[in-house]
Parts: structure tokens; sequence; C-alpha cells
């Protein structure tokens, strides 16, 4: 297949900006804009922040090497705590060393295959209800509907359906939040991750308190017995492991990370995706028709049945992944495809640079599910395509966040067609989470 639909992506200068320019420009607005050509083809850039040597590796080879065959010696950087530790503090995301591995065996159970099964119903019906609130004809944002979706069932999943997690106010707050993280690393690299300048960082500020207290009230509320849901088996297990204090912080820790991060990221993952299908109706009528029949049948392995909807949500993480970038700061000298990496360095993984290079895909910039086709990574580097991440550290909830996208794509195919809005401007954020800014405005028609 000759892929045509090339979707929107930030204008790629001759040259990259200087580094004191990027922290004033479109840049430190939106991470994912200002990258020259070259990034998209060259493998490696280093350049020194504000004192900080940060290199950014695209060949697969060193992305392994910190990720996994020499991940004991790169670490979450303490820069990257001290921005997220407002709201994140020490949970799963955080955290390193024993305090990681003992929140991540805590955690791994609740996202294993049979604990996905047994949810698959309630997202199933979350999914049912989403498609039924579309308009049978007419604009639909569907960033919207999709966060409005994937936070209803992470609350009721997780959370017991806790009312508190499914307004529209925690939903301005959550994303008041991650805008700001996005924008305070110069402040954190200047050693003040607390001072906050402009209007958007303040918001963010009071947004990330009002997270804490909200998740802090339930917590507290449940006591150390904590329930029968998600949060309350987390409460118990820190509490058995953990003085009651500190029991307490961690279960907030890891209350917002699952809250934020488990919908947010698949969110944007549904709106992409239906910006991309509604880009190639020749492939969503493919879907849609892969979609409709495989809802004829047991919910508990629907999204087993979707193989051509995977490809098309692999694709659109590959082309909008979730998170555009994490770090990892090296811990000790070491030398990643020859190039020098001392102790203390910043090194940046940009899945938005990797899935888009023109040296690992092929017309890397169109919309093309058959690159995710049986068979078609025979020769894919498993290290050039990372929408969850790598290694030990890999998304706990990946599996739980496909299958939940997968669900909600087929009832919303099967209860519309989608189709481009003409003039309608869509313009990818990159901040923590890689967004449409201002939302995502659909055409939707009966199916």
């Amino acid at each position: 297949m000759t892929a045509s639909f090339v979707p929107a992506y930030p204008d790629r200068p001759a040259a990259i900006a200087p580094v004191w320019r990027s922290l004033f420009n479109e840049h430190s607005r939106n991470a994912i804009a200002g990258w020259s050509q070259a990034a998209f083809s060259e493998w490696h850039t280093r350049r020194v922040v504000l004192g900080t040597v940060v290199h950014i590796p695209r060949h697969p080879d060193a992305v392994e090497r910190v990720l996994l065959t020499n991940a004991a010696h790169y670490e979450k950087p303490r820069l990257v705590k001290r921005v997220v530790a407002p709201l994140l503090g020490r949970g799963l995301v955080s955290s390193d060393g024993e305090l990681w591995r003992t929140q991540r065996k805590l955690v791994a159970p609740s996202f294993a295959p049979g604990a996905i099964i047994r949810l698959t119903g309630l997202i199933a019906e979350a999914a049912e209800r989403s498609g039924a609130t579309l308009p049978l004809a007419g604009a639909v944002n569907v960033a919207a509907l999709a966060t409005a979706t994937t936070m209803r069932i992470i609350a009721e999943a997780l959370f017991s359906g806790d009312p508190r997690l499914m307004t529209d106010e925690a939903s301005r707050q959550i994303e008041a939040a991650l805008l700001a993280a996005g924008k305070v690393r110069v402040m954190a690299l200047l050693g003040m991750p607390h001072v906050r300048l402009t209007p958007s960082a303040r918001a963010g500020g009071r947004a990330q308190r009002w997270l804490r207290d909200t998740l802090g009230a339930i917590v507290r509320e449940r006591g150390p017995e904590g329930g029968d849901d998600f949060i309350g088996g987390m409460i118990r297990a820190l509490h058995e492991r953990f003085p009651a204090d500190e029991a307490v912080e961690l279960a907030i820790d890891n209350a917002a990370t699952f809250y934020v991060a488990g919908h947010e990221t698949t969110a944007n993952a549904l709106a992409w995706s239906a910006y991309l299908l509604a880009g190639d109706p020749a492939v969503q009528d493919r879907a849609r028709a892969e979609a409709v029949a495989a809802l004829d049948g047991p919910v508990e392995n629907l999204a087993d049945r979707l193989p051509y909807l995977r490809q098309v949500l692999d694709e659109a993480m590959r082309l909008y992944p979730p998170a555009p970038r994490f770090e990892r700061e090296a811990m000790a000298d070491d030398a990643l495809n020859g190039v020098a990496i001392r102790r203390g360095d910043i090194v940046s993984i940009w899945p938005w640079l990797i899935h888009r290079h023109q040296r690992l895909w092929d017309n890397a910039d169109a919309f093309d599910p058959d690159r995710f086709a049986p068979g078609a990574d025979a020769q894919r580097h498993r290290f050039q395509y990372l929408p969850f991440g790598g290694g030990p550290r890999v998304c706990v909830g990946a599996r739980f966040a496909t299958v939940e996208a997968l669900i909600i794509l087929a009832h919303w195919l099967a209860a519309r067609r989608f189709a481009l809005v003409e003039g309608a401007v869509v313009d990818p954020l990159g901040s923590v989470t890689l967004r449409p800014r201002g939302g995502l405005m659909l055409a939707v028609t009966p199916a």
C-alpha cells in the first residue's frame, strides 16, 4: 500500500535554534516544535543546557543500552524528579532502586492479562455509552470525548467510580498540571523548580495542589484497609511494608500516577487514532468492518479480534507517541555508539524523533498501518518503536491501555464515520504527553 495521508506535524527549520533561543521560543512551549530536518536523519545530538550536558541519541542500539543492557547505570534524573515531585512524589514513575522495585511488584498483578480480562466488560460499557453520545451528524471534539471516556474508565476500574475523579474540573486541573510540568524545566535546571514565573506555571501549581488534595482525601478516607479496588489493595500493601505516614504519602503518589497517566495517554492515543482514520477513508472502512464483526462476539477477548485496528493504533502511537520524550541520568561514565557519556550527563530519549527518523522508517511522516502488519517487524529493531518505553521500566499499564483503546475505537467506528473538518487546525503539542492543542475537531456522520 502506498501511504498518502501525511498528518500534521510542526514545521522543521533548516537548523535547530541555539540553546539560549530554544529556552524562550516555541520549543519552550511545545517540546516537539523547532526540531530541524537533521534531527530526523542524524543519530546523536549533544547540547549543553545551562551547564548540563544533554545527549539525544536516536540510534536504537544506543537506546537499548540506556533502557535495557546498561539500565542499572541510568536512573530517572534528579531534575525530572524535582519537576514531577509536586504531583507524583515518589510514586512508581518517579522512583528508582528498591523503592521502584517494591512498588512495581505491588501494582503488576493488577495489570496482568487475567485482571484486564475481568475489566473488559466495564470498558465496553463505557465505550458503548461514549459512542452513544456522538451526534448523528456534525463536528465533535474527539479529544474532549476521549478524555471524558478514559477518565470515567480509570475512575471506575481503579477507584470504584469515585465521583470526584470524573468531573470537568478534574479534567481541567489535569491539563493545567501537565502543561505546567512541561514548562518548568528551565527553572529546575537553575535549581529553582518551585519558582513559577508565568500564569500557566502558577495555574499548574494550583492544579497540582488540587489533585494532591483530592486524591489525598480519597486515600485518607479509606484508612489502612483501603477497600476492594486497585487503590485499596495498594493502600493495604503499602501499609504492610512502610510506616503509616510514609504509606499514606506513597499511596497518594501512586494514586496521582495512575489516575493522571492512566487516562491521559490513552485519551491522546484515541484522539490521534480517530484523526488518522478520518484522514484515510479506505483504512477507516476496513477497520470499521472488522470492528462491527468483532463486536458480535464475547467481550472478554474483543481486543484480540481487532488485529487491523491494532495496526492503526500502533501506527497512531508511532506518529504521535503518548510520551514524546523521557530522560535518564548517567550514574557512571559510559559510551553510546562511540559517544562518550559522563557521570551526571542527561540522556534524553525522544520517541518523537525516533518514530519519525528517516533512516528507520520509509516515508516516516505518512500514515501507514501496514507497517505493523504481521511479519512487517522482522527487520525492525525492537528499540526503534517505544510507545510505552522499554526495558525493565516499560509501562506497567501498556496492555490495559491497549485493550481499552481498541474497545473504545471499535465502538466509535461502529457508531459513526469520521472525516476531517475543512479548515480545522490540528496542532500537536508536546509537553509531558502529546496532545492536540485546543482539542481536535472531526466531522461525524452515521455509520
